[in-house]
């Protein structure tokens, strides 16, 4: 029993009770310093002025939850010239001062809300019995130290919202150790600037487009490389293929028109033509009809008044449309066609013969006849 004790070698057990109604063990212990050094002078004191009792919540034993009734001393300061005459003793490994847990409880707690913050930290405590509530894991994040992190040779930016569309931070992270180093509580150039001059050793910086960064960036570390990192590479890529793919919309309808006609071949030789696609009925035509007529007049209106010198913001409030949608216009100056799925064509067309042969053959396992298939040539998922 002493061994489950926070510390053995400053308490000692001297009852252990155990309630099975309330599921608590309450265990009485009493220090067993024999001096205790002053807190103010660290002068070790030996004389016992008085005791009393304090009460500490530990770590539960399974479902039990456990109660430290904890008999310290108060000691009288040797040291004349202190100005504490009398102190309760210290006991570091066990509690803090004025604490209402153990260390080790403290601890646990602590990582809880560092890994799953506050509400989602309170729903597992409450499932490893450690009863807590959201404010006192806050709280205890809250009385942390902020960690200190060396200057980064690589270093990240970008922006994140405290409040979208209204309100905006910066985060920096080192790319190298995959850490964030800092949060500032803006996205202004100038702020950028000033942290970069406190921690000088930048030499890389990542980051996206944003004229704000890139001035920050120069001033602040003006020896320091500027790259695009992969995210908004990527992004870019993504924002400009569907402009190169509308551009050159009709080469691309001819060549899969011609792949739809193309014939397959199978492995045992048998040619097997394509299945056509099905014709929409007249009303579908003439309703995609207008309702492209209607996109193309309005892309060539948005894009008329962007040329007599209009923002994207006005264009929206004038013509009552989304913003979203007139940047998504502005992105092209070609008109971009709706691409449309071909019902009915599949890569699986020429195989839809066998997959029904070895169904009725009485083999359901879908694997099983997935690895059938690839043998007969099929290259799907």
């Amino acid at each position: 029993m002493p061994r489950l004790l926070p510390d053995a070698t400053l308490l000692r057990l001297e009852v252990c009770a155990v309630d099975d109604t309330t599921a608590q063990i309450t265990l009485r212990v009493q220090s067993m310093q024999t001096r205790a050094p002053c807190p103010r002078c660290a002068t070790p004191a030996r004389r016992i002025h008085s005791d009393y009792g304090r009460t500490l919540a530990d770590l539960p034993w399974a479902q039990y939850r456990v109660c430290l009734q904890l008999r310290v001393r108060k000691w009288f300061c040797r040291n004349r010239h202190c100005r504490r005459r009398i102190f309760t003793e210290r006991l570091p490994t066990i509690a803090a001062p004025w604490a209402r847990r153990t260390l080790r409880l403290a601890q646990r707690l602590i990582a809880l809300g560092v890994a799953l913050g506050g509400t989602a930290g309170v729903h597992l405590g409450h499932a490893w019995d450690v009863g807590v509530s959201r404010n006192t894991l806050l709280r205890l994040l809250r009385r942390q130290p902020a960690p200190s992190f060396p200057t980064p040779r690589v270093l990240g930016v970008d922006d994140f919202a405290l409040r979208k569309r209204h309100t905006y931070g910066t985060v920096l992270i080192d790319l190298e150790r995959r850490q964030p180093v800092a949060l500032l509580p803006d996205r202004e150039g100038d702020t950028f600037a000033q942290w970069l001059q406190a921690p000088p050793g930048v030499e890389v910086i990542t980051r996206d487009r944003a004229k704000a960064y890139a001035d920050g960036a120069r001033h602040g570390a003006p020896q320091a490389t500027q790259v695009a990192d992969r995210f908004h590479l990527v992004q870019n890529l993504v924002a400009t293929l569907p402009q190169i793919f509308n551009r050159h919309s009709p080469a691309f309808q001819v060549v899969n028109e011609a792949i739809s006609r193309t014939p397959h071949l199978q492995p045992d030789g048998t040619v097997v033509m394509p299945v056509p696609p099905s014709t929409p009925p007249r009303h579908a035509q003439v309703q995609a009809a207008h309702s492209r007529s209607r996109r193309l007049a309005r892309h060539e209106q948005i894009w008329a008044l962007r040329g007599q010198g209009w923002t994207g913001q006005a264009i929206a409030q004038l013509l009552r449309i989304g913003k979203t949608t007139v940047f998504r216009y502005l992105r092209s100056p070609t008109f971009a066609e709706r691409t449309y799925k071909r019902r009915g064509h599949s890569i699986l067309n020429p195989y839809k013969d066998l997959l029904l042969q070895h169904w009725n053959q009485g083999c359901h396992d879908a694997r099983q006849v997935f690895h059938r298939l690839q043998q007969q040539g099929y290259r799907g998922s």
